[in-house]
């Protein structure tokens, strides 16, 4: 049973991923969700998880973009539908119509686009469908949200006659209006509505002349307002009939409320869904921001992240536009632990919460920031002591406080555990307390623990290179420069550069120089040994890199050219083939021919017979006896060596036609050639050879020896410049 302790997600700042996580879903039940996300405890539960939001996150890149699952929370709703006889409001019935609609719609989209999102769909499919609900409130509610007049009988009735009243109390009321302002009764702005009725805005000296009901007057008391007696009647009747209406709007809800009171848990049902897909949209959308993905999941308790980020760094820097620098580290059977070492501001700490966080992530089925090739598996336990655990309230020292949390980790720490801790073994006195931090490091060791920590104590970092499962590891530090590098690099243990930091940092060279005196010789030889290794061990990293790339360029180039030669090698077999099939042909045709010359020299058709069978026979016993499978696989072989060759011979005539008309053009292009007389010429389209005997106006008259010709030189070309010293 997989659980991490609530200090450990505080420690690796998981409830800030789960606030970031909250503020990009759409609903309130979803944001409620995601910051209520814990680890997940069964494997398959995380793959899945994993799967889907992987999933979701396909879609914001695609085409198929899954539709808007945005709800408004029915919860108070299914708590009513819970009491027997209760009702619920026209809003209500409008939020469960539109909950159910929404759930159609991704059903509809999943069943369609279900070989892209099968995850989804499996969830989505295992979700009774209902259409009766939204057509059953469809049916009394209008898109405005009013009980419709068709809803029922007596309902479309009632307000027919309201209706005709409310017509009625117009007319009477225009008569009125007209009768007293013809009367000069009534004040300037004529009428006036009270308590929802019209009413005669009547000067204060006339309201007994004035036949009707007193409503009220205005605050002056220079106006009354008097509904009239004419109106009054038809208004008594147009209360009652709204009344009735009333009364009828509500036994249809309530008869509405009792057909939809059996399908309360499918409901329930409905809004978990949208709930997940809200928070799975979140999770997608927060991948896409952070370009996280779902790496591979292995089961051989290894642990590889490359070009991992912090989440939260990587955010924050990207809105400040700084850069943050990725690590890759590698856990596995034959290196469980790994311990960090290097300067102070080099990044150790991040490289053991991104880690920290990562997993924890993982396991709540998030994605995370890292390079495809990655490989992750799961642990059932993640142990942290990061950052100052000094605690007030018990009292205890940050020293008390680690030595308790390491008592945690001897109870709880096992083979499925992956534990992380910074600054190990610090709080106390150097010796003693490195002492015990290695102790602590060698029973994790012995329970075969996967784990990080760092620490600048050099008992561990030797503890690290004598264990055979456990590697040392260290920030890179630019000497020079002083700055650190935030990379990580496996395989050695690496300096504090304390002094140089301090150099820095601004204090005096003097100072620093009177407290190497201080410490032993040979620690600070030990110290600058490692820094000088770290140095060399850069370098060596740049050119094993770059000849790792070059040998990698190598076998790409020698795989392409092994592929190269077995396809050519393939078509020479081919071609070869097809060459002896032609030239046994071209054999047979030959004895047909001579067969069929003979025949036709004698006419004797009985030798010509025999002369066929036998050469039939000689070609039969020849051939070996094929299946018709065998026969049609040989025969669409040869089609096919034979379409290839075509397409060979189709492609170098294609080629050759290219050059010659390249020629032909190159020769157009030529500047024409000056002629002379005596020389040797021929015509573009001829092959007989002449000397010109004269030149004139363009032409020249062409000496064949048995005949002449005059000819337009842009016809000629030359063969042969007339030799100096003839005549």
């Amino acid at each position: 049973m997989r659980t991490i302790q609530k200090k450990t997600l505080q420690d690796l700042e998981f409830p800030t991923v789960l606030q970031q996580l909250a503020s990009r879903c759409n609903t309130e039940l979803g944001k409620e969700t995601a910051l209520g996300i814990q680890p997940l405890t069964d494997t398959h539960l995380i793959l899945s998880a994993l799967g889907k939001t992987s999933e979701y996150l396909s879609s914001l890149v695609s085409e198929n973009r899954i539709p808007n699952h945005g709800f408004d929370s029915i919860n108070g709703e299914l708590q009513l539908l819970k009491i027997e006889n209760t009702t619920l409001e026209v809003s209500g019935f409008r939020r469960v119509a539109a909950l159910c609609n929404t759930v159609t719609t991704h059903k509809k989209f999943f069943k369609k686009f279900k070989e892209y999102y099968p995850l989804l769909f499996g969830a989505s499919d295992k979700i009774e469908a209902n259409a009766e609900i939204p057509t059953q409130i469809d049916a009394v509610i209008d898109r405005f949200g009013e009980v419709r007049d068709r809803a029922s009988d007596k309902l479309l009735t009632i307000r027919r006659q309201i209706n005709q009243v409310r017509g009625k109390i117009g007319q009477s009321f225009a008569a009125a209006l007209n009768l007293y302002h013809g009367s000069d009764y009534l004040d300037d702005i004529r009428e006036s509505v009270v308590e929802n009725r019209r009413v005669l805005a009547v000067k204060a000296m006339y309201r007994r002349k004035v036949k009707g009901t007193v409503m009220g007057s205005s605050k002056t008391g220079s106006i009354v307002y008097i509904e009239p007696e004419a109106a009054l009647k038809y208004s008594r009747e147009l209360n009652n009939l709204e009344f009735d209406e009333k009364e009828e709007i509500q036994r249809i809800l309530n008869t509405l409320t009792a057909l939809i009171r059996p399908f309360a848990p499918l409901l329930l049902e409905y809004q978990s869904f949208l709930t997940q897909m809200d928070v799975t949209a979140a999770k997608a959308k927060y991948a896409l921001e952070m370009n996280a993905l779902m790496p591979e999941i292995n089961e051989d308790k290894r642990l590889y992240l490359r070009d991992a980020f912090h989440p939260l760094l990587f955010l924050s820097n990207r809105i400040q536009g700084e850069t943050t620098y990725p690590q890759t580290i590698e856990l596995h059977p034959e290196n469980r632990i790994i311990v960090i070492s290097g300067p102070n501001a080099g990044g150790k700490s991040i490289t053991l919460k991104t880690i920290g966080l990562l997993q924890v992530m993982l396991q709540s089925g998030l994605l995370i920031p890292v390079h495809e090739r990655s490989s992750v598996c799961f642990f059932d336990q993640v142990l942290t002591d990061i950052g100052d655990n000094q605690s007030i309230e018990n009292h205890l020292s940050t020293y008390s406080y680690r030595l308790k949390n390491m008592n945690q980790f001897l109870k709880k720490c096992n083979a499925e555990t992956l534990f992380l801790i910074d600054e190990f073994g610090t709080g106390s006195d150097p010796e003693l307390g490195g002492a015990l931090a290695e102790a602590f490091l060698e029973v994790f060791y012995e329970r075969g623990a996967y784990g990080v920590i760092t620490t600048h104590y050099a008992n561990l970092k030797a503890l690290a290179d004598e264990l055979p499962h456990t590697a040392n590891a260290n920030m890179l530090f630019d000497g020079k420069t002083l700055e650190p590098t935030f990379q990580l690099v496996l395989g050695e243990a690496g300096s504090s550069f304390t002094f140089e930091v301090a150099q820095k940092n601004g204090i005096p060279y003097s100072l620093i120089n009177k407290a190497k005196k201080k410490v032993e010789r040979g620690k600070v030889r030990f110290d600058a040994t490692i820094a000088k290794l770290q140095k060399e061990r850069s370098k060596m990293a740049k050119t094993g890199s770059r000849l790792q790339e070059e040998e990698q360029k190598a076998k790409e180039e020698a795989a392409r050219l092994e592929k190269l030669n077995a396809k050519i090698k393939s078509k020479l077999e081919n071609y070869q083939e097809l060459y002896d099939h032609d030239q046994r042909m071209i054999h047979l045709g030959n004895k047909v021919d001579k067969a069929a010359n003979k025949y036709f020299q004698d006419k004797k058709k009985r030798a010509l017979v025999s002369e066929l069978l036998r050469i039939v026979e000689t070609e039969n016993s020849k051939r070996k006896k094929k299946s018709a499978k065998e026969a049609r696989t040989e025969r669409a072989k040869k089609a096919q060596v034979a379409q290839e060759v075509q397409k060979e011979v189709k492609v170098i005539r294609e080629k050759k036609k290219v050059e010659k008309k390249k020629a032909v053009q190159k020769e157009k292009n030529k500047p024409p050639p000056v002629f002379k007389i005596g020389d040797r010429v021929r015509m573009l389209d001829g092959k007989a050879v002449g000397s010109i005997d004269s030149l004139e106006k363009g032409k020249a008259i062409v000496n064949y020896g048995m005949f002449t010709t005059n000819v337009s030189m842009d016809r000629l070309e030359l063969v042969e410049r007339k030799k100096n010293g003839s005549k």
